[in-house]
């Protein structure tokens, strides 16, 4: 047994030097598994700790977050001390008395808006009323009502869709078949019986928007910055009857006008056979359409530098200009109740346009059932000069437009003039 483990031994030692090569081959295909494993390992922990970490964070974000809107004065409560509290404070934060403000939650719940699990109704009425009103930004909003800012745009939303409704019912002639002669003109010695046939006015105005870069040019208006250009018309209550919102800047106001009249799918309240509405220089006047005589002066601020008339034409411009103005009237209290409207937030277009229709509804609302509002009664006073802009009225319409002036409409202008003179030459 010795023997053979010597042989055995002496075969292993013969055969040493192919051992050592193996074993130094097996030793370094040893250390380069090892370093693999260990690169396989640093990488698997380093993963593990890169999910460790965002399943931390989603936890504290969703799971754990602290609380941010923690005041004890939440919305709810803010909106109720303010319906219970002094008159004054519904109007000053809301733009709205506190009769039309309930009457506006009601309309508002008629046309489809529900109250959440958390938010009620008025709570939701209040955010969107002081978005609107003060032209708040959603950070703000949270803040005063202690709300999510997705819960405050989701509201946003809801609210403004109903308004969008509401303007369906609210934004339309009172009488669409114009019988009779409004009291404004008929109680007045300045427009009675010259102006008997009138029933309202339509003009354009520019509100502020955000587009993208892209579309930027095609949006700049009259003044340099980028618009929507708006018409509308309104009567002479001061409501508005008709809106065509969402018209680039830089749209010639007689395109608009043009637009409106002749697509029947937006509904325009034309005027009856012998009923007209005032228009300025910038428009046509097909039947049914009033404008003053050109290349005369025709705003109230250019009589006021020089009294008088020059010619018997200025004087149907004056009279003219003086009962038209009631929709420069009716555009600047909507744009000085609603601060939105001169100072437009970043949301996509079709929603700007879509406010437009909403505060419309908003301010008939409040013409037609508010027993006392500032803004309007401001504006009753025929002292208060309304803004204008002359730019677009000494424009030519373009030539794509289809609404041609009438004959017929110069012979009824006409015939006013010369009523107003023979009744200024008898004063």
């Amino acid at each position: 047994m010795a023997s053979w483990n010597e042989d055995t031994l002496k075969d292993w030692n013969d055969d040493s030097p192919l051992n050592e090569d193996t074993l130094k081959d097996w030793n370094d295909d040893s250390q380069c598994n090892e370093d693999d494993r260990s690169r396989q390992i640093n990488e698997e922990l380093t993963q593990y700790e890169a999910v460790g970490a965002l399943v931390g964070h989603y936890c504290e974000m969703y799971m754990f977050k602290q609380p941010c809107r923690t005041s004890e004065q939440t919305g709810n409560l803010w909106v109720q001390g303010i319906m219970n509290g002094h008159d004054d404070r519904c109007p000053e934060m809301f733009r709205v008395d506190k009769y039309v403000f309930h009457l506006l939650c009601t309309k508002l719940e008629e046309h489809g808006l529900r109250k959440s699990k958390y938010v009620g109704i008025e709570e939701m009425v209040a955010m969107f009323l002081n978005t609107v009103a003060h032209g708040q930004c959603n950070r703000m909003i949270q803040e005063r009502f202690q709300r999510s800012g997705e819960t405050v745009s989701r509201h946003f939303h809801n609210v403004l869709q109903a308004c969008l409704s509401l303007s369906s019912e609210l934004i339309r002639p009172i009488d669409p078949t114009f019988r009779g002669t409004h009291r404004k003109i008929e109680t007045d010695p300045r427009y009675y019986p010259f102006f008997k046939d009138a029933i309202g006015a339509i003009d354009g105005t520019h509100i502020q928007c955000v587009v993208p870069a892209a579309e930027r040019d095609k949006f700049i208006g009259r003044k340099g910055n980028p618009s929507q250009n708006v018409m509308a018309v309104c009567d002479w209550d001061m409501c508005f009857t008709f809106v065509l919102a969402g018209w680039e800047g830089s749209a010639h106001d007689a395109r608009i006008f043009d637009s409106a009249i002749t697509n029947s799918s937006l509904n325009f309240p034309h005027p009856p056979p012998g009923k007209y509405y005032l228009v300025d220089a910038g428009y046509p006047t097909p039947n049914g359409y009033l404008g003053p005589y050109r290349s005369e002066r025709y705003h109230l601020p250019d009589f006021r530098r020089q009294v008088g008339f020059r010619n018997i034409n200025e004087a149907f411009n004056y009279y003219h200009s003086s009962l038209r103005c009631t929709i420069e009237r009716t555009f600047g209290v909507w744009k000085n109740r609603f601060h939105i409207l001169r100072n437009m937030r970043s949301y996509d277009f079709q929603t700007q346009v879509y406010l437009v229709c909403a505060t419309m509804a908003i301010h008939n609302l409040i013409r037609r059932h508010s027993s006392s509002d500032s803004l309007f009664e401001q504006a009753e006073n025929d002292n208060i000069v309304a803004e204008h802009d002359q730019a677009e009225a000494s424009q030519p319409s373009p030539s794509n437009v289809t609404s041609q002036s009438s004959s017929h409409m110069n012979r009824v202008r006409d015939a006013i003039r010369d009523q107003i003179v023979h009744s200024l030459s008898n004063n």
